[in-house]
């Protein structure tokens, strides 16, 4: 089987990634790139093609990244009043600063 060659992937995972590739060409990035970062994508969700053949292929599909979103952070964020929030952010500044700093010797 060539290099880049779909005949592994299901129905669903051509559709999943012709839909990654619109959201990243809405954005304008190149069909070319489009398509190659949807399909990365693809193999990172699922792990490859997943129509049965080879060795233990035809596994089930799990979502990883498509169900992450708005997930972690946010809620914690929000509840913090805006001085606290404010506190970490010169911390972080500073944290930053130092590293950059020592990068540089």
């Amino acid at each position: 089987m060539p290099r880049g060659d779909k005949s592994k992937y299901t129905d669903k995972q051509e559709r999943k990634a012709d839909h990654i590739a619109e959201g990243y060409e809405k954005r304008g990035v190149s069909d070319k790139e489009a398509e190659r970062r949807a399909w990365a994508t693809v193999n990172k969700d699922d792990g490859g093609g997943k129509k049965e053949g080879g060795s233990g292929r035809g596994k089930h599909m799990g979502h990883p990244a498509a169900h992450k979103g708005g997930k972690s952070g946010g809620k914690a964020s929000a509840s913090r009043s805006a001085a606290s929030r404010s506190e970490s952010a010169k911390k972080a500044a500073a944290t930053r600063k130092r590293n950059a700093e020592h990068r540089a010797h």
